[in-house]
């Protein structure tokens, strides 16, 4: 695929960024694309594998050296049709997915690999801007309905195919707005939500119907579903976040890092914030607690606030820069990853460990924390290694447990796995209850976008073949 000796020849060139000192002062998203004929030269480095690794780190199973060929040969809309045909919304992956196709590259061994995750953006939003991207309406109806609850990209993904397959398809969501944590958790920098809008108009045109402010389990009664409906599909998430049971915990300024993300999104976005404490990180030394993405958009949304400092704790030790291809490649590598809010400005500290927190009239005022050593039989701390820091916000940010159980997922009286999440398998996405299909977090537990969408799109292959006796969808 490609030019044979593209890779020798062209050196491998990402999409950038606007400054930080400009970036910081909004919440629009910062890229700044490659012009065309840069995409093109990107494609034409993908190498004629003899077996495309890429396929095996993607989740959705892109069909990656095809579309590069396309756009290597300037054909950009047969490339849109490809990688259409595996991910139904290329234009959040190709924002928000951490390209585990890229570490699986072969180019990667030596650092190199084609930048999948940039050609990918690049031909999508060309297809929107171009008008290729078109609603497909099926040429018939099935006279089945679908009741799909949650509106992430899993349920997003699931309703989008069921509906193509001529199902009618109603998606349940509690929030006002479509999108789940598209919509509420990841910050606008990072993906500005009228792409989610635009997805939405395009399946509205194709039949699905979306119901916002309906909270299954709450003012929806979800036994009503199972009467009122051929199927259910659970796609709500993993939204029961882990805590930090320390001393001091009770205090004021302390709180889990997705009601902050969810608020300032509702205040771009230009909602009401129903909850009754105001979270802003504005002037405030302000501390987060895990080292993952979730904890970098507050990294990022609190240099955005005006944030007096910011640091980020890890209870991991340090990784290293550069990962052992020799061990790693082609898996998904554990190695130091600085994202585009780190280089914003934060403090980052690693192996360390909250003992406990001080306050002040009910308000936090500091850490207590103390450095650990990482060895064969785990971690341990330091002795003499106790030190303080200074905090007026702590925003937990160490993932997430289960989906939460109380109200709808009880009320189903669906079964749990070991770890709490909805018990269903890879193979048909079926629950314990009869019509009732799991998919997304809320059946494998916290994950990627691009595991969502892939989910997404086989519970709806399982819930067509259920509902026909056989199905034409992909998995």
């Amino acid at each position: 695929m490609g030019k044979p000796t593209g890779f020798m020849e062209i050196e491998r060139q990402e999409r950038g960024y606007a400054p930080v000192e400009k970036r910081v002062k909004g919440y629009d998203e910062f890229y700044v694309p490659l012009g065309d004929e840069d995409v093109s030269k990107q494609g034409a480095r993908c190498m004629d594998c003899g077996i495309p690794f890429c396929h095996q780190g993607c989740p959705v199973n892109n069909i990656i050296p095809e579309w590069n060929d396309l756009v290597y040969h300037g054909d950009w809309q047969q490339a849109l049709d490809v990688l259409h045909s595996t991910n139904n919304f290329p234009e959040f992956t190709g924002r928000v997915c951490p390209a585990p196709c890229e570490a699986a590259c072969t180019l990667n061994i030596t650092d190199e690999p084609v930048t999948i995750k940039t050609i990918e953006c690049a031909v999508v939003d060309k297809g929107w801007k171009e008008g290729w991207i078109q609603p497909k309406v099926p040429p018939h109806g099935t006279g089945k309905q679908v009741a799909v609850v949650g509106s992430g990209p899993a349920g997003m993904a699931c309703a989008q195919q069921l509906a193509r397959a001529g199902h009618r398809v109603i998606v349940f969501e509690k929030n006002a707005k479509i999108g789940g944590l598209l919509r509420y958790g990841i910050p606008d920098f990072k993906m500005n939500k009228g792409l989610l809008d635009r997805r939405m108009a395009q399946m509205q045109a194709e039949g699905v119907e979306f119901r916002p402010n309906s909270h299954v389990g709450d003012n929806v009664n979800a036994m009503n579903l199972l009467m009122n409906f051929d199927a259910v599909a659970l796609t709500g998430g993993a939204e029961d976040p882990r805590d930090l049971p320390v001393p001091g915990r009770e205090l004021g300024g302390i709180d889990f890092a997705m009601r902050f993300l969810t608020q300032q999104n509702r205040r771009v976005s230009g909602e009401l914030i129903l909850d009754n404490l105001d979270i802003t990180a504005t002037d405030k030394h302000v501390v987060v607690i895990g080292g993952g993405d979730t904890g970098a958009d507050c990294v990022g949304t609190s240099n955005r606030q005006g944030a007096a400092s910011i640091t980020q704790m890890e209870i991991m030790p340090k990784p290293p820069e550069v990962e052992d291809k020799a061990l790693s490649w082609p898996d998904w590598p554990l190695r130091l990853r600085t994202s585009t809010s780190h280089d914003e400005g934060c403090q980052r500290e690693w192996a360390v460990a909250t003992k406990s927190f001080e306050g002040k009239d009910g308000q936090v005022t500091a850490l207590n924390c103390i450095r650990l050593e990482w060895g064969p039989e785990g971690m341990k701390e330091i002795a003499g290694s106790e030190f303080q820091i200074k905090a007026d916000l702590v925003f937990l940010a160490m993932g997430f447990v289960n989906p939460i159980h109380e109200g709808m997922l009880n009320s189903f009286g669906v079964e749990y796995d070991p770890r709490g999440n909805v018990a269903a398998d890879t193979d048909s996405y079926a629950t314990s209850m009869d019509k009732v299909f799991a998919a997304g977090d809320m059946r494998r537990g916290q994950s990627l976008v691009v595991w969502a969408i892939r989910e997404g799109r086989q519970c709806a292959r399982s819930i067509d073949e259920y509902l026909m006796g056989e199905t034409n969808l992909p998995r």
